[in-house]
């Protein structure tokens, strides 16, 4: 059975628990390692490993591979680049909001409140699960305003800023403030305060490196980042 593994199906397993952090930055991974996890050859595995080639997640050496550091300066242009465009997106869509938008909104939050209560081991936090509701309720407003396109762009699966988030949910314990700020938008939305959008939007998606803060620099995380 294992055999039958395409080597596609072994990269996208690998890509996965790299973004997810499952594989930490810096970690090492050889073709010994995976010729007895998935109980193959060495060729698919070679054959799997000619993906890294296509992307900037590991890089590769004769019989093994290096999955690449988190580089600090992309995560912080992507996050200058979506807080230029939400605003925006959210200003117009704010001076237009049905009530029935508005409800639509409050029940994501309050799917992301009931999950929060869950989340109380960071080992066991369904990361994926959570970013997922987020981004769901950010996208009805690209989606109210015909923004879909960018929308998609903006959040594509992204190396740096994928696993970035998912470390910031893990081990700065974001999601008391992800709430917050996510109450707040909901009032800014209610009341129509055009004034607090830019500067809300700003502290919402530059909360992850402001969490961080001096963790950055911790020896344990030494080896996660290059940029600092």
């Amino acid at each position: 059975m294992a055999e039958q593994l395409h080597p596609e199906d072994i990269y996208q397993t690998l890509e996965y628990e790299i973004v997810t952090l499952k594989i930490k930055p810096g970690e090492t991974i050889s073709e010994n390692q995976l010729c007895k996890r998935f109980g193959i050859s060495r060729t698919p595995v070679r054959a799997a490993c000619s993906g890294w080639n296509r992307t900037a997640l590991c890089r590769s050496f004769p019989a093994s591979t290096i999955v690449t550091p988190i580089d600090l300066d992309i995560v912080d242009q992507i996050v200058y680049q979506r807080t230029a465009v939400e605003s925006t997106v959210l200003r117009d869509f704010i001076q237009v909001c049905s009530p029935k938008e508005y409800i639509e909104i409050k029940h994501k939050y309050d799917l992301l409140e009931e999950m929060a209560q869950t989340m109380t081991d960071p080992d066991n936090v369904d990361i994926n699960a959570f970013l997922t509701l987020d981004l769901e309720m950010h996208a009805i407003w690209f989606c109210s305003m015909n923004k879909w396109y960018i929308w998609q762009n903006l959040t594509k699966p992204q190396p740096d800023y994928s696993r970035f988030t998912r470390l910031d949910v893990v081990r700065a314990n974001n999601v008391p403030d992800v709430l917050s700020e996510h109450r707040e938008i909901l009032r800014v939305i209610r009341e129509k305060d055009l004034d607090a959008i830019e500067p809300l939007i700003r502290r919402h998606l530059y909360g992850g490196l402001r969490r961080m803060g001096t963790q950055l620099y911790a020896e344990k995380y030494k080896s996660y980042f290059t940029g600092i």
